[in-house]
């Protein structure tokens, strides 16, 4: 089975959590599609380039995600949402590629 690319997956987790947020109008619900993409992006980081590697990138989502809020003021939500998103996918790939 072929796996999906963690940048792929960090960066859907925060597209996606916003989304299901935004569309469902349960704020828990799209906390809890952002959490589970943020789990499964931190394994697959840590797999194929180590724990400190997936540590900072797991902090980058964080901040990411934390981030997107004030630059939705200025923004707009979704560019906000884009912005965080390609934002850890750049970091992802940039970590990731190294170790493979």
């Amino acid at each position: 089975m072929a796996r999906i690319p963690a940048t792929a997956v960090a960066a859907g987790g925060l597209v996606g959590g916003y989304a299901v947020a935004r569309w469902t109008r349960k704020r828990p619900l799209g906390g809890v599609a952002l959490a589970a993409a943020g789990t499964a992006a931190a394994y697959e980081w840590n797999r194929r380039a180590g724990a400190r590697a997936a540590a900072g990138l797991t902090t980058a989502y964080v901040a990411a995600f934390a981030g997107s809020h004030p630059l939705a003021k200025r923004i707009g939500a979704w560019p906000a949402v884009f912005t965080a998103a390609g934002t850890v996918a750049a970091a992802s790939w940039a970590v990731t590629r190294r170790a493979a």
